[in-house]
């Protein structure tokens, strides 16, 4: 198989993954911090050492601002319903993935906040129109680092500065960046940073991790075992206890510790590199095509390792599914759980199929879908 598909979780993942969590599973079925014995306290080693990994990739001074979750939609959810208020106003795009949108919606409905999406067009976001849209009561801006549809790439400096300009906090959703483009929380000054395990860091799906700013004290999303303080009837404040209640996936973490250490070696602008001349290559192949239609940067400009695409008079869904089984070729097709950008680039009833890259494919594999993207365009113009 000739995998495509690395947007929604990377593979294959890198030497030492699987055989960390085997080991996990194999050798230490043990809950990190709940005992004192040497398999729990060798649990609790693996953990630290999946945070100090992600912290050291992103900037976080103190790994205890980092707290670990099951992928970037719950580090989200548990940002946007940990810090919102009755009565407060968001900013957001039209950019931005159902795991933003959805939980914003779900408070708006409740008559709890407001919510104003930016109009963006498929080269980007302008910063007038986001500091525009601030308000007296707005308290977040929740943005994401790049669209997962259009490979759109957000200025993060500029939407943290505007934020923090107008009183604000600043939210970003990094799923489609994170570890292939640098990203430094403190230099940033980014308060909120929603990262996937599964995807550019190459660990394990159930994976992710959220990124508190310090003196920033969120609602906690769970509420219960935290292996400390149980006398107590309140969630611990300290972190991460204070949001990490329950049994964390400890060989999943021990798999993601692996990834992000060698993201680490390589460095995320190589890797990012990397994928940008595939992604070109990519590009190159296919413009050729009769009635292709791109989406995002046009050629040649920065964007996120994914191009995606439509075919005049060819069904996106079924040009992907005759790629996996004719061609053992993995794309996506279909809306990507993001419709708002959708929208914006008008493909909101017929879709797109894209296709996204890591460190771990090739020219050749470029090469080959190209060829088979063209010969099935041609049988099923012809019926």
């Amino acid at each position: 198989m000739i995998y495509l598909d690395n947007a929604a979780s990377t593979w294959p993942k890198p030497p030492g993954v699987a055989e960390a969590v085997k080991e996990m599973v194999a050798n230490n079925g043990a809950n990190p911090g709940r005992g004192t014995h040497k398999m729990a306290m060798q649990a609790a080693r693996v953990v630290a050492r999946a945070r100090s990994a992600v912290a050291t990739l992103f900037g976080v001074r103190n790994p205890e601002d980092l707290i670990f979750t099951h992928n970037a939609t719950e580090a989200l959810n548990m940002a946007i319903f940990g810090l919102l208020k009755p009565g407060d106003h968001v900013v957001t795009t039209m950019l931005e993935h159902n795991s933003v949108r959805r939980p914003l919606e779900a408070l708006r409905r409740r008559g709890w906040i407001e919510v104003t999406y930016v109009q963006s067009t498929e080269n980007g976001i302008e910063p007038e129109k986001v500091r525009a849209a601030f308000r007296s009561d707005t308290r977040l801006l929740a943005v994401t680092h790049a669209s997962n549809v259009l490979g759109t790439l957000v200025d993060i400096d500029a939407m943290t500065e505007i934020a923090h300009a107008n009183g604000a906090f600043c939210l970003v959703d990094a799923a489609q960046t994170a570890g292939s483009f640098p990203i430094d929380v403190t230099r940033s000054e980014i308060d909120l940073l929603a990262v996937p395990g599964h995807k550019g860091l190459f660990g394990p799906q159930g994976t992710g991790a959220l990124y508190i700013r310090p003196g920033l004290e969120l609602e906690p999303f769970l509420y219960g075992g935290t292996g400390s303080h149980s006398e107590e009837p309140d969630q611990p404040l300290e972190r991460p206890i204070r949001y990490e209640s329950g049994t964390l996936n400890t060989p999943g973490l021990a798999g993601l510790a692996v990834g992000a250490e060698f993201v680490s070696q390589i460095g995320p602008s190589a890797i990012g590199q990397h994928n940008q001349a595939l992604i070109q290559s990519l590009r190159e192949g296919l413009e050729s095509l009769p009635g292709i239609k791109f989406t995002g940067p046009g050629r040649g400009e920065p964007r996120a390792d994914l191009l995606a695409f439509s075919l005049r008079g060819v069904d996106s869904t079924e040009l992907a599914v005759l790629l996996s089984d004719q061609y053992e070729i993995a794309v996506r097709s279909g809306l990507h759980c993001s419709p708002l950008a959708h929208q914006v680039a008008g493909t909101l009833d017929e879709g797109l199929v894209r296709v996204s890259v890591s460190w771990f494919n090739t020219e050749n594999d470029i090469r080959e879908c190209v060829a088979a993207i063209r010969e099935l365009a041609d049988f099923l113009r012809d019926g």
